[in-house]
């Protein structure tokens, strides 16, 4: 494959990849903030309900007289007396006088904002009997990241990595905004689930637009920059979270910056590696003259042509017309099988990742504490996986990340809830070995898939090193190459066992 000598020509990784490495990287801190915005904008403070319009609650008394108490001696948040109850207690501290009937809380609830002064728990009234419409909302915005992967990586591969990126980055900046000013619940839903289409398209395409302008020997560097900068986007959240407590104003915070990242979107330079795969020599040209003359390389871009590309590229120009369709994932036995097998490590680093980061409130301890130490453990543990990924490889930096997260996890759900150390320290070790799988499995996405479907472990092959693959040729070529391989290996035992057998005679 020739591209990489084409890049390499042109300067590899000179001033062009870095400065657009880093304006495409740069929206991935506000990424991190909208992909766990609800554990602050849906938290669920202390409540109980309020009692009937009428009650004087200036008066000693008065409230608690209208409030059950749980076994623990704590009013209850979703049961009142029915009529106030004033005396004595009994010991058990359930009920007073013993003639106090309860029922659910019909004129609302009473909240404690001293932490959180304004949710969309608070304001819409997500507790008790509507609690599930809470884990709705998240989940709708999940569905908006399944849609938008789908979507938008198809519109990838169709139309090209930086028009799908702008509109996605627009998409961001309305929907995001929109959300904040959502005068009910079910606006609120609608415009979340469409952040959570263009956030997928972002994330999908910052990393395959930085890859595919990237030498060989940098791709590694560039999947940990951009795990980085995502885990930096974690501790940007828990601050700006604990300066902007208001839902509303943090909701508007972190979608505002996508208008400016949409405005500088339209200076970024498309694929060359998505131009050649789609017959567009005439673009591709001219967009590999536009990255050697950023990166001072005149005389190289000026030594290219269009005779020179179709020398060049005239195995993927050949190869990859007619393969420009995801339906190959399920055609191709090759592509097939990969494509199960990056399904099922998606899958089951996503559902764990998102099972521990999703719930903060859940461990006990200051929700903005968790978030800090959440994004911390990601920095030693993304440093690992950069280090296996570049000596040992790409698959045995995910099958160690994945088992030992999994590990955690497993005897995290025997340990007893009061237990409460030792419950948030397996599940801080479990987050940083999943936040090191997804840095693996971003950059293993990116390395198997040929160029025209690429933004669609044990059984994964090793891609240190490996060019990436254009077509849907280059995937069985491999495929064959490697086969080719075992079945030489295997050849080769007898004949050794032969050999040692004739010079012990």
């Amino acid at each position: 494959m020739a591209f990489n000598d084409l890049l390499l020509q042109v300067g590899g990784a000179g001033r062009f990849q870095q400065i657009q490495v880093t304006l495409v990287v740069l929206p991935l801190l506000l990424m991190a903030s909208h992909n766990t915005l609800q554990n602050f904008t849906a938290a669920v403070p202390t409540h109980h309900c309020r009692p009937p319009a009428d009650t004087n609650l200036s008066k000693d008394g008065e409230l608690d007289a209208w409030l059950p108490r749980d076994g623990q001696g704590r009013p209850e948040s979703c049961l009142r007396f029915t009529s106030p109850q004033r005396g004595p207690p009994f010991p058990n501290g359930t009920e007073t006088n013993g003639t106090g009937a309860t029922e659910p809380c019909t004129h609302g609830w009473i909240y404690d904002n001293s932490t959180f002064p304004s949710t969309i728990v608070m304001e819409w009234d997500l507790v008790c009997s509507r609690r599930a419409l809470r884990q709705l909302a998240q989940s709708l915005y999940m569905v908006g990241v399944l849609l938008g992967a789908m979507i938008f990586g198809h519109l990838a591969d169709r139309l090209g990595r930086r028009k799908v990126l702008i509109l996605n980055y627009l998409q961001t900046a309305v929907s995001g905004t929109c959300a904040a000013f959502a005068p009910n619940f079910p606006v609120y839903c609608a415009f979340r689930l469409l952040s959570g289409m263009s956030l997928a398209g972002i994330s999908l395409n910052c990393m395959t637009l930085n890859v595919e302008w990237m030498p060989i020997h940098t791709r590694a560097c560039v999947g940990t920059l951009i795990g980085y900068v995502y885990s930096l986007g974690q501790f940007l959240l828990a601050g700006v979270a604990y300066a902007v407590p208001h839902w509303r104003y943090l909701q508007l915070l972190v979608s505002v910056p996508f208008f400016a990242f949409f405005i500088y979107s339209w200076f970024f330079i498309e694929s060359a590696r998505w131009y050649s795969s789609s017959g567009r020599l005439d673009l591709t040209l001219k967009a590999l003259q536009r990255v050697a003359w950023i990166n001072g390389k005149q005389e190289e871009g000026a030594s290219l042509s269009m005779e020179v590309l179709r020398a060049s590229l005239q195995k993927e120009l050949t190869l990859g017309k007619g393969q420009a369709s995801a339906t190959e994932l399920l055609r191709c036995p090759a592509l097939r099988r990969l494509f199960l097998c990056l399904s099922m490590l998606w899958f089951a680093t996503s559902f764990a990742y998102y099972g521990l980061v999703m719930d903060l409130q859940g461990f006990g301890v200051s929700i903005y504490l968790i978030q800090v130490i959440f994004g911390a453990v990601d920095l030693p543990a993304k440093l690992v996986g950069f280090l296996v990924i570049n000596s040992m490889g790409r698959r045995p930096a995910q099958m160690a990340s994945l088992l030992l997260a999994g590990t955690c996890i497993l005897i995290n759900g025997v340990v007893p809830q009061d237990q409460s150390i030792v419950r948030t320290s397996l599940a801080v070790l479990g987050k940083g070995c999943l936040a090191a799988s997804f840095n693996c499995i971003f950059l293993y996405t990116g390395e198997l898939y040929p160029t025209m479907i690429r933004a669609a472990t044990a059984l994964l092959p090793e891609t240190l090193g490996q060019p990436l693959p254009d077509t849907v040729q280059d995937v069985e070529n491999r495929r064959g190459k490697r086969r080719q391989r075992r079945q030489e290996q295997k050849q080769m035992v007898p004949l050794q066992a032969s050999a040692q057998a004739k010079d012990g005679l």
